[in-house]
């Protein structure tokens, strides 16, 4: 049975190497395919250039606004007093 799983193993291993090779012309691995040429020297674009209409709107400046964090200045000290308490 462990024959079989390996013979198995190594034909599946040796069947995707073979799919995996190019085949015919493409094998010079260059990417040797039919180059596409697009020419579009002789096109006119022609439009105009859509704005939207009225007058602008600036954005409001938002407030400027105090800290929300403040600093204790006992803080240091309690944790010294919390720490002699254990």
């Amino acid at each position: 049975m462990r024959k079989l799983s390996i013979t198995l193993a190594t034909i599946a291993l040796f069947a995707t190497s073979a799919l995996a090779q190019p085949k015919g012309k493409d094998a010079g691995g260059g990417g040797g395919g039919k180059v596409k040429v697009y020419d579009f020297s002789g096109d006119t674009i022609e439009g105009d250039l859509v704005k939207p209409e009225g007058s602008t709107v600036d954005a409001r400046d938002f407030a400027k606004h105090s800290s929300l964090i403040t600093i204790r200045k006992d803080f240091i000290p309690e944790i010294i007093k919390s720490a002699q308490d254990l």
